[in-house]
């Protein structure tokens, strides 16, 4: 091959090596960008998930120490009704008592009915703590009554039309009147403690109170003494009918007044002679009779009353031998000893 035409086709294959070489190199180029970008790259949404790789996931809602839900708190039917305030009485407990009755103001107050108040008679001064005012339970004034605002009045006895005046304004009224034995006394208590809302507290003082008599009477001589108990100065006294009469009755006494009282009101008018001709042999006056048992004594025809003439005449407070309630017991023990007395210095 001639020398000219030799090197011609040497050049020739040299251009197609080259070329070959030029078309590797553009293909290997696309290739590697395919397998780049098909390659999936983690997003940091994927790094998230990622246990191994991340910190532990924060906790949801429910494993959070936070307050319970709403569905995690006891319904109220399981939960124990608020205790009510001490200083609140219920409703249908009255707020603004009006009390024209000494024994029914003590009895209030010792059921715990004092707070609910509001004023009380002339005659009402024990407790120390009652209201008193100028109200009158024997001549009572509606208009008067009726400016203390009451929500119930309590009343011994219906003077001056009291219950109509209250009846007529929507003001309720409970008379609460002297009871005629231990069993009616218990159960003007009972009556009253319903009145007010004070049920238990009443009931209490019922059960006290029953002890008390009882232990009272129990320590008192049974003897069959002649008993005048005199009320006042025109010789009201009292039967076996009235409250104070049966105590005498519980001691084994025999009342004088008992035969005087034929229609049982308890409460019978005596003359002087059938008290000297009934020779009664303890002859008992409160305090607020205003006068002595000197003067009892110095009564012309009385001296030869065996009761005068032994010195058997015996002065007891008038608050506690004329009302039922919480201290009816001292009376007892008054009565009981003045007995005993008695029963040691008869001939």
């Amino acid at each position: 091959m001639p020398r000219r035409l030799f090197r011609l086709f040497f050049a020739l294959l040299l251009a197609l090596a080259l070329g070959a070489t030029a078309c590797g190199n553009d293909d290997d180029g696309p290739a590697a960008q395919v397998i780049e970008e098909s390659a999936p790259k983690a997003t940091s949404t994927q790094a998230a998930q990622s246990p191994t790789q991340e910190a532990a996931p924060e906790p949801t809602p429910t494993e959070a120490p936070s307050a319970p839900a709403p569905t995690e708190v006891p319904p109220p039917t399981e939960e124990a009704a608020p205790e009510p305030d001490p200083t609140e009485a219920p409703p249908e407990r009255p707020q603004r008592i009006v009390s024209l009755s000494p024994t029914a103001t003590e009895i209030l107050f010792a059921i715990g009915a004092g707070d609910q108040v509001a004023a009380v008679d002339q005659f009402s001064y024990f407790p120390p703590e009652a209201p008193v005012t100028d109200l009158s339970g024997w001549d009572p004034n509606v208009e008067a009554v009726l400016s203390y605002e009451p929500d119930l009045v309590v009343i011994a006895n219906d003077a001056n039309d009291l219950v109509a005046g209250m009846d007529a304004v929507g003001v309720k009224v409970l008379v609460s009147g002297a009871p005629a034995d231990f069993e009616g006394g218990y159960d003007s208590i009972a009556e009253l403690g319903i009145a007010v809302g004070r049920v238990d507290e009443a009931a209490a003082l019922v059960a006290d109170l029953r002890v008390e008599i009882e232990d009272a009477l129990a320590a008192a001589p049974d003897v069959p003494i002649r008993v005048y108990h005199e009320l006042d100065n025109t010789f009201f006294s009292v039967s076996s009918n009235s409250f104070i009469g049966a105590v005498y009755t519980a001691m084994g006494a025999i009342n004088i007044a008992d035969e005087a009282d034929a229609d049982g009101y308890g409460y019978p008018q005596l003359t002087e002679e059938y008290i000297v001709e009934a020779d009664p042999e303890l002859i008992v006056i409160t305090d607020l009779v205003g006068y002595t048992a000197e003067d009892v004594a110095a009564r012309p025809g009385w001296g030869e009353v065996a009761a005068v003439r032994n010195g058997n005449i015996v002065v007891v407070n008038s608050d506690i031998a004329s009302r039922w309630g919480p201290r009816l017991p001292q009376f007892i023990a008054a009565v009981a000893e003045a007995l005993q007395t008695v029963a040691v210095s008869a001939p």
